[in-house]
């Protein structure tokens, strides 16, 4: 009887950025996750497991605000050109590069690195927000609301760096999935993209499993495939301690569903959970959610 091939290894590797959002808490994201038993949970499931530790990162009272339009971006940007780094280090050697936000600001150092090992790829994004606003779009100037736009290459020069490529993402390869929440500029943009857009009635009226298999697809290609997982994408009922929660995201299941597809398509080399603030959380309860959710989309089955 021949031997199961061993699991991907994985790296996790926590960025406890909170410049990027309106509202502090995020930067304690990684440890809540991490004290939810994450390490646990994924041993558990044959992954061996390095912590590569938090990637450094400014604090607010001691940091330049810079531009009202694009705020902390000076500090944002050099705390993702570190965790790009990082990214690359842990892809190159084999690992399945794990990142724990802090706010989806991060996602540029993500993404920056990936792409600075395999060229643009494409990314799932799990959101109830687009965050495609630019500078000159964003009503409030919270760099966590650009970062998508700034990996395809459309934030302006300010989002360039020697640590990444832009884009480092394929405009045709970018799947938005649970959005409800959108800003006009963003819809306009929606629109000139090709990407594929399933919102919160897209998946009522196909259902979930369709609108995975659907994003799936369209990110499926060469270079590499990301997920980025903001935990406001499942129901704020379910998952309270996220910075800006909506009404009517997914459920539990929807949630649990969509990250064993994901899995079960074996596309995915790369993953990121944002946004979880244990301040506005009930117990730890949407930190413990994302071990869950993370643990599905590395293998994890009721049978």
């Amino acid at each position: 009887m021949s031997e199961q091939p061993q699991p991907q290894p994985v790296a996790v590797i926590g960025a406890g950025l909170d410049l990027g959002a309106g509202r502090r808490g995020v930067d304690m994201g990684p440890s809540a996750i991490r004290y939810a038993g994450l390490d646990a949970r994924l041993t558990a499931l044959g992954r061996r497991v390095i912590d590569l530790g938090n990637v450094e990162t400014a604090v607010a009272e001691a940091a330049d605000v810079g531009d009202e339009q694009a705020r902390f971006l000076g500090e944002i940007r050099r705390t993702c050109e570190q965790l790009a780094r990082d990214v690359a280090r842990a892809d190159e050697s084999g690992y399945l590069p794990l990142v724990l936000g802090g706010d989806h600001s991060i996602a540029l150092g993500t993404l920056g690195g990936l792409a600075s090992r395999h060229g643009p790829g494409g990314v799932l994004w799990l959101d109830a927000h687009g965050d495609l606003n630019r500078p000159e779009t964003s009503p409030s100037g919270n760099v966590h609301g650009m970062p998508l736009a700034a990996a395809l290459g459309l934030g302006g020069a300010r989002f360039e760096s020697d640590a990444w490529p832009l884009p480092a993402v394929e405009a045709g390869r970018v799947a938005l999935v649970g959005v409800r929440s959108l800003d006009e500029a963003e819809r306009s943009l929606v629109r000139e993209l090709d990407a594929l857009v399933l919102t919160m009635s897209d998946i009522d009226r196909i259902g979930i499993e369709r609108a995975i298999r659907e994003a799936v697809e369209h990110v499926s290609g060469p270079g590499f495939v990301h997920l980025s997982l903001d935990m406001d994408v499942v129901d704020p009922e379910v998952a309270p301690g996220v910075g800006t929660p909506v009404r009517g995201g997914l459920s539990y299941r929807e949630a649990h569903l969509a990250c064993e597809l994901i899995s079960e398509s074996g596309v995915l080399g790369s993953l990121e959970v944002v946004e979880v603030n244990p301040i506005l959380d009930r117990e730890n309860e949407t930190a413990q959610l994302a071990v869950e959710l993370v643990a599905s989309l590395l293998g994890a089955r009721i049978l």
